[in-house]
């Protein structure tokens, strides 16, 4: 049976990396590299660096691949996530036929945490769900983007005593400030924060965290949204991508004290 390591590697920088996921990547028979077009070879150089710092296993061998791009035109965004994912799964099923025996086992290197808005798990079971290919697999937790976020602001996650809602750009307004007070947004390309109209709303946002790359803006919304909007479209043009993440809150500690 092959067997899976689906190892969190953090937000890019290597240092990231837990003992763990160091004895995963060791363990694997095949590591898979995927890559993304030449806008993205960054993002397959930093998964490179890290193997090329922390794999010592002589025997490991390397695979890149291609990801399937996600259609958009004419579909929802769920239809156009299922179908995308479907796609992933076929080029997956196909690389653990054609590269692992029975016996052998494969990496791949996830960015952030695997349990946080990715979907890896979700790609694998659909290869397992096919029957073509029996495997079984392990997943290592990394250093999400949240936990970089909040150690670069140097702020911690919630206020005391109050929840915190994990949510896209997409549905920010659906909850934010009315319903959560904090908010993390995550995969958001429309700049959602950029309509929240609220005086008293803070921001925390970074992009490229982890690496030598990393921006930081932090401040009231209404001081600082036109400033990330510019700061986050250059660095995008700079590099050809951009990965980026923010916290938006209202309130403080100990505010709901009757």
């Amino acid at each position: 049976m092959r067997y899976i390591h689906i190892v969190g590697i953090g937000t890019g920088n290597p240092e990231h990396l837990t003992v763990q996921a160091i004895n995963a990547l060791n363990a694997a028979d095949v590591i898979f590299i995927p890559s993304k077009g030449a806008a993205k070879t960054e993002l397959a150089d930093v998964r490179r660096e890290i193997c090329h710092r922390y794999v010592t296993n002589n025997a490991t061998r390397f695979v890149d691949y291609d990801v399937p791009s996600r259609q958009t035109a004419d579909r929802s965004y769920v239809e156009s996530v299922d179908e995308w994912h479907e796609a992933i799964s076929a080029t997956y099923e196909r690389l653990f036929l054609e590269h692992l025996t029975d016996s052998e086992s494969a990496a791949f290197l996830v960015w952030g945490d695997p349990g946080l808005y990715d979907s890896t798990l979700r790609i694998i079971d659909r290869v397992s769900g096919r029957g073509k290919v029996a495997l079984d697999y392990s997943v290592i937790p990394g250093i999400t983007s949240i936990q970089a976020l909040t150690a670069s602001h140097r702020i911690p996650l919630n206020l005391v005593g109050k929840p915190v809602q994990i949510t896209t750009g997409r549905r920010l307004a659906e909850s934010f400030p009315d319903v959560a007070e904090t908010a993390v947004v995550m995969l958001d390309g429309e700049q959602a924060f950029s309509k929240i109209d609220d005086p008293d709303a803070y921001i925390y946002w970074g992009a490229y965290l982890g690496t030598k790359d990393e921006i930081i803006i932090a401040g009231r919304l209404v001081d600082v949204s036109e400033h990330i909007l510019s700061t986050r479209e250059q660095a995008r043009a700079r590099h050809g991508w951009i990965m980026d993440i923010y916290l938006m809150r209202k309130g403080h500690d100990f505010d709901d004290r009757e």
